[in-house]
């Protein structure tokens, strides 16, 4: 097991190192983070994959990225052991250290593993149900548990697959979305402050760092909908549960030229004042990772988005993202050798200045 996680002096350093516009790390939660991330979620839960994602974690690394983001039910576990495998032979190499790299994952669906000969639901019967870590009515028709026996099992198999004593960041994934169809929403909030404590208390630990929220609807949606979460309330939970000092501080949303809810629907109610969720996270402190930067290649098809900046559509796609007020970095999901190489030509050039980027948006939504 690798010890240690990302530091202020090894992110610093790892920037120092990276031999990309320097313009290209942002300053959060004393820690550098590169503007770009590399995200694991798609792909085949096979061998051939594993040596796809490995190969790509390193190589956008070794290209300057220090975010990598995974979740243990990505390709049923495989995607965190092929991100494991990246950071101890990048490791072993002498390429970086733990402190320089900043590593997230996701627990709260149900998942099995890719690598044992069992079905979905044999599985989750021999290792949840039998060992009490899963008790009847624990798991919604979203095949979502966060239960703390649950989470705190999953957070452990998640150390095991990553090869690592402390995980940066831990979020509950898709708490709303897996819940809300089963459950009211003051029993949801109810059981939201208990997922706070857990992480609190892996905090003291020493296995997580941080912890957040990665969504798909919650912080998109209006205000009336079942769905909906405020960013400033959660934020006061998480102050009540674990002080000044509390670990929430990322949240992760769909985010893009085609999903511009983030930026431009003002549903967040912040005080009297009706802002975007993008505009609350940097009011409250929030980091924002962002998911789906081209949705899964629609976006990269020619004609679909304006041109701007003589830019390929793939890196037009990531300039907006990484240049929106409040995005720390989109997570890109990349396996192939030409695809990161094509992709992190981004980190040649700096991101659009405040003022380049609202102009744009300007030209765009006039």
């Amino acid at each position: 097991m690798i010890s240690g996680f990302a530091t202020f002096e090894g992110t610093k350093k790892f920037t120092e190192n990276s031999g990309v516009n320097k313009d290209n790390f942002k300053e959060f939660q004393s820690l550098y983070l590169s503007n770009v991330g590399i995200g694991t979620y798609l792909g085949d839960a096979d061998s051939k994959t594993d040596e796809l994602v490995t190969n790509a974690v390193k190589q956008s690394v070794l290209s300057g990225v220090n975010v990598i983001d995974t979740a243990i039910n990505y390709r049923s576990q495989k995607a965190e052991r092929s991100v494991g495998k990246a950071i101890m032979e990048l490791i072993q190499e002498d390429r970086i250290t733990r402190d320089q790299i900043f590593v997230s994952s996701k627990n709260g669906y149900v998942t099995n593993d890719a690598d044992v000969q069992l079905g979905f639901w044999e599985y989750v019967k021999e290792e949840y149900s039998q060992k009490g870590i899963i008790e009847e009515g624990d798991v919604t028709s979203g095949y979502h548990c966060m239960t703390a026996s649950y989470l705190s099992d999953q957070l452990d198999r998640s150390l095991k697959n990553l090869g690592l004593d402390c995980i940066d960041l831990m979020y509950l994934h898709n708490a709303v979305e897996g819940q809300i169809k089963d459950v009211s929403k003051e029993k949801f909030l109810d059981n939201l402050k208990s997922v706070f404590k857990l992480y609190e208390q892996k905090r003291q630990e020493g296995k997580i760092k941080f912890y957040g929220m990665a969504t798909w609807e919650c912080f998109r949606v209006p205000n009336d909908n079942l769905q909906y979460l405020s960013l400033e309330e959660t934020v006061n939970m998480a102050k009540e549960i674990g002080g000044e000092n509390h670990g929430f501080r990322f949240i992760q949303l769909p985010y893009n030229m085609n999903y511009d809810q983030a930026l431009l629907g003002k549903n967040q109610l912040f005080g009297t004042e009706n802002i975007s969720i993008l505009e609350a996270a940097v009011r409250l402190g929030i980091g924002v990772f962002t998911s789906v930067p081209f949705m899964q290649g629609r976006l990269l098809t020619p004609g679909t988005m304006p041109d701007f900046n003589n830019l390929k559509p793939s890196l037009r796609a990531l300039q907006f993202i990484r240049s929106s007020p409040g995005v720390l970095a989109p997570l890109v999901g990349q396996k192939s050798a030409e695809h990161v190489l094509e992709n992190l030509e981004i980190m040649k050039i700096p991101p659009m200045s405040e003022s380049e980027f609202l102009a744009l948006v300007k030209t765009l939504t006039s």
